[in-house]
């Protein structure tokens, strides 16, 4: 029941050389892969036995999306986007979610006639067959990326990983004791298929939903799954008791940690190929009161986009960053919370600096991405190479720039300070709630008030909030509160909006964002630049809020006055900028005389 040009890859066999040789041609032809390229997938293939297609993703040659495209082009069949795919489930009671998510069959159009699917493996026609058997009426087919289809199952016919086969064992006590007692066991248990592909597809279901975390936590009769998307903690899966010591073990063996080892917190990193992309994982490991909580912070290089316009640094405000990074030495700081995207606006900043001309050092811990171009250092304690004894390494390698992934101690600091105080320019992070605690964090620190005036050129503090899902925001009718309340933080509306009108959204929730409202994050900051004011009060060995005062009355935007002029434009809301931002804190500050004759 298949309609006649969908036929074109029945007789194909995915593993012959005939197939091998011509679409490899085509890939060659098409300047999709270079020759090295195809004749490595092509060994590979003849080596394992495996399908062209699935190296090529396997050796992260081709992505799953531009794989999906060639097809389409080589067969003449139909490509099929995510916007194609319908909001709702189609034929969730009459086709089972075990058979769509293990043929990777999505419906995306129906009607009394036939059926259109989006497939990944344009081969599997046996599948598509059966499907047309099930609903008694012809299927059509469209070829779509793997990841795209997953994702879309997942979301439309239910989360249903691997569970009940996944290491079915009956428990003694409850509690696995004589499990997990025994190494061996543990070693078994990690290497069952059901547990690789449980774990593997975690990881792929995270990495597809664009989660910053996954979190597997053990509970007294059960182990719970949450993602972190977009900074807010979601639940994807309640495992059973008995996969507790399996997917630790699991985890642990992937990231070369100790399984034996319960009692210590461990950390580790794992690196993993999805979708045909390359993707870092780092592992941590607690040990809690029903057993190790595991989080997996992922790394996934190609979701991060190191543009200033993309993580939201724009107009005036990125003049006066770029206007820093411009400085030939000293040291500028960005401070925030963890998670707060500290890292990847320094890596912004050092992809901008990066030239033939000038020597770039980077010390960090760990290394998050790879930058070309630049001399990345991992510190490991453990040897003596911290970031103290790194950086005056570093001092003899002649640099121009200098990046210091945090300033933890005195020792860090003083020698950071030498560099710039020797022509060098010094990037780092510091762990404080605003622009102006930075410096009191320092002088706390023992930095010397005269070296921190004389060298440090700036701080911005930044904080991540989530941007409104463009397919499903509405705008707000009675906006007299919410301008009331910018006008009352200290916003001038008519010059931060440019001259146009408010567009203030809500969140409503649809599909798209999983029912949240938002999709996405972007940046909220204040930039404090080291003035003859603000250097004056540093010297005066001011508190944090007189700081802030000298900051604002020299023109620094605080987080939540950022913040609130992004709501202004429609980006976010100021419920969401509230959420990481303290008014009442700074309420003083805009009842202020002299701050709102400058603002």
């Amino acid at each position: 029941m298949l309609q006649p040009d969908q036929t074109k890859t029945r007789a194909v066999d995915p593993r012959s050389d005939a197939f091998v040789t011509s679409f490899g041609s085509f890939l060659l032809d098409g300047k999709i892969l270079d020759e090295l390229a195809v004749r490595r997938a092509q060994r590979a293939v003849s080596q394992s036995g495996e399908r062209f297609d699935v190296v090529l993703i396997r050796l992260g040659l081709l992505s799953d999306s531009l794989l999906a495209k060639a097809f389409a082009e080589f067969y003449g069949l139909r490509l099929a986007s995510p916007d194609d795919f319908p909001e709702t489930a189609l034929l969730a009671d009459i086709v089972p979610f075990s058979f769509l998510k293990a043929n990777r069959l999505l419906p995306i159009e129906e009607t009394a006639e036939r059926l259109d699917v989006a497939v990944a493996n344009p081969f599997n026609l046996d599948a598509i067959a059966a499907l047309a058997f099930m609903i008694e009426r012809p299927v059509d087919f469209r070829i779509a990326a793997e990841g795209d289809i997953d994702s879309a199952i997942t979301r439309l016919y239910g989360a249903g990983v691997i569970k009940s086969e996944a290491v079915d064992r009956p428990e003694a006590s409850g509690r696995e004791t004589a499990i997990e007692d025994d190494v061996r066991r543990l070693e078994d248990m990690a290497s069952e298929a059901p547990v690789i592909r449980l774990v593997h597809d975690l990881i792929v279901r995270g990495v597809d939903q664009q989660a910053s975390d996954i979190h597997i936590e053990p509970r007294e009769d059960s182990v719970r799954v949450r993602f972190r998307i977009d900074g807010a903690l979601h639940l994807v899966e309640t495992l059973g008791l008995a996969l507790r010591a399996a997917i630790g073990s699991r985890i642990k063996i992937m990231a070369r940690l100790n399984i034996a080892e319960r009692r210590l917190p461990q950390d580790g990193r794992i690196k993993v190929n999805v979708r045909g992309r390359e993707v870092d994982l780092r592992v941590s490991t607690m040990p809690t009161l029903w057993g190790e909580s595991l989080v997996l912070r992922i790394l996934d290089r190609a979701s991060v986009e190191l543009d200033f316009l993309k993580l939201g640094f724009s107009g005036s405000s990125h003049q006066k960053f770029s206007g820093l990074l411009a400085e030939p030495n000293g040291i500028i700081l960005v401070t925030g919370p963890t998670g707060s995207g500290k890292t990847t606006t320094l890596y912004t900043a050092l992809k901008g600096l990066n030239s033939v001309q000038r020597k770039i050092f980077t010390v960090e811990d760990p290394i998050e991405y790879q930058l070309p171009g630049i001399n990345q250092i991992q510190v490991h304690p453990k040897i003596g190479l911290t970031f103290a004894t790194s950086l005056r390494s570093i001092l003899r390698q002649d640099p121009d720039i200098i990046m210091v992934g945090e300033m933890r101690d005195l020792e860090t600091a003083q020698v950071a300070i030498q560099a710039s105080l020797t022509g060098h320019l010094v990037l780092s992070t510091v762990h404080t709630n605003s622009a102006a605690a930075t410096i009191t964090r320092l002088l706390d620190m023992g930095v010397e008030k005269y070296l921190l005036a004389s060298c440090l050129k700036g701080v911005v503090a930044q904080r991540l909030v989530r941007r409104l899902c463009e397919a499903c925001a509405k705008p707000v009718t009675d906006t007299k509160a919410a301008l009331g309340f910018a006008q009352a933080a200290g916003i001038d509306i008519e010059t931060a909006l440019g001259g146009e009108a408010p567009r203030l959204r809500k969140a409503v929730g649809c599909p798209a964002c999983r029912q949240t409202g938002f999709a996405g994050r972007t940046t909220i900051f204040e930039i404090l630049s080291i003035s003859h004011n603000v250097r004056s009060a540093i010297l005066a060995s001011s508190p944090e809020r007189t700081l802030e005062v000298a900051g604002v009355a020299d023109g620094m935007h605080t987080l939540l006055q950022n913040g609130l002029t992004k709501a202004l434009c429609g980006e976010t809301t100021p419920e969401e900028v509230l959420r990481v931002t303290r008014f009442e804190e700074c309420q003083d500050t805009f009842t202020d005389p002299t701050i709102n004759a400058a603002s």
